[in-house]
């Protein structure tokens, strides 16, 4: 792969991930699930089921278009260090490979709300809020490997002759809010209490960080590379 067509191709990966994870996460898992309240959840979930599928066609996409991420990042990035393009490259693959473990427990929730029988509503309604929590928790798992790649992304940039130094930054930025979130998470009994400001320490690095470094791939790609 060229470097412009690395550029592109991430630059449009990148995008594309925002798309759908964005639909999928915000626009149709967030509205149907109801927090410590199973009944209303499950209730959702049967009555939009074709919305859930549509969610977790979108989460499949995201997947999809992150597993392009693993290899042409390698090619943006290893001109400045092909083992740390290696390494950050793995912890890519470790998230992605994470986030498709939890994504089954989501597939399940989809098909037993199809297909309940020999369930009562009470045994489903404990059941899917569990494949829920199990999706959550493997997928912050995934999240703290793909911190530790933004980490390693952002030193890369820093170091790179073609990238330039403040999105490097913005990039560790977005890693710190990753790793500081998803650890607090794992760790803090009282993470509730806190949870509205850590995922606003990660919207603001993580998406401002990610979202600056998508523009400039793409522009790059779409330009002949000096």
């Amino acid at each position: 792969m060229n470097l412009r067509l690395a550029f592109l191709v991430s630059g449009i990966g990148y995008l594309l991930i925002f798309i759908s994870g964005f639909y999928a996460n915000f626009a149709i898992l967030e509205t149907m699930v109801v927090p410590s309240n199973g009944e209303m959840t499950v209730a959702n979930f049967l009555k939009d089921r074709s919305e859930l599928g549509w969610g977790v066609l979108g989460f499949l996409a995201m997947l999809f278009f992150d597993i392009i991420l693993v290899f042409s990042l390698f090619f943006v990035t290893k001109k400045v260090s092909q083992k740390l393009s290696f390494v950050a490259s793995g912890f890519r693959l470790l998230h992605a490979i994470c986030f498709g473990i939890a994504l089954m427990c989501l597939v399940e929730v989809y098909r037993i709300t199809g297909y309940s029988v020999g369930l009562n509503m009470q045994s489903l309604q404990n059941l899917v809020m569990s494949l829920l929590q199990r999706f959550d928790e493997i997928w912050n798992m995934g999240l703290l490997f793909f911190g530790a790649h933004l980490a390693f992304l952002g030193y890369l940039s820093i170091k790179s002759d073609l990238i330039p130094k403040g999105l490097g930054y913005m990039l560790l930025l977005a890693a710190i809010g990753y790793l500081m979130s998803c650890s607090a998470k794992l760790v803090m009994p009282n993470y509730n209490d806190y949870e509205q400001g850590l995922e606003l320490l990660v919207v603001l690095f993580g998406i401002t960080g990610e979202l600056s470094f998508t523009v400039w791939l793409l522009m790059k790609g779409l330009k002949k590379v000096q």
